[in-house]
């Protein structure tokens, strides 16, 4: 598979539906919970999902490609060239990804915030440059 891959308006869409999908699922899951830790790294890590989503959308968007591979790097440099200002929220949600969904270390309150501001970020320009709403 390339790293990065051609986009049409159907893969925009369905990127924006899922940002939008892990977005939501990551606030009802911190909602529901019994305190601040009690689900840290889930909500982490459906922040990391929907950030990457929400990047995707605008690379799409302005760019007409979007990241495909596993290469991280290349999918913050490729945000960069479609937002610049932008690749350093999703740089922030890609660092925590290891930590919340694989290791035995639980995000930390901090964490969360930072993982909370950055997808809010990533989400409301993708919303911009796919034409909704903010």
């Amino acid at each position: 598979m390339s790293p990065v891959a051609d986009c049409d308006k159907t893969i925009r869409q369905g990127r924006m539906a899922k940002a939008e999908e892990f977005a939501d699922a990551a606030r009802v899951v911190q909602d529901l919970a019994e305190g601040p830790g009690d689900v840290a790294d889930a909500y982490v890590t459906l922040c990391v999902h929907a950030g990457i989503a929400a990047s995707d959308v605008i690379c799409c968007a302005r760019l007409g490609r979007y990241a495909q591979g596993n290469d991280h790097h290349e999918a913050v440099d490729l945000l960069k060239t479609a937002g610049p200002g932008f690749e350093q929220h999703l740089a922030t949600l890609l660092g925590l990804k290891t930590k919340s969904g694989y290791s035995h270390l639980p995000a930390t309150a901090g964490e969360v915030k930072r993982a909370g501001r950055a997808v809010e970020a990533l989400l409301g320009e993708a919303r911009r440059a796919h034409g909704t709403l903010a």
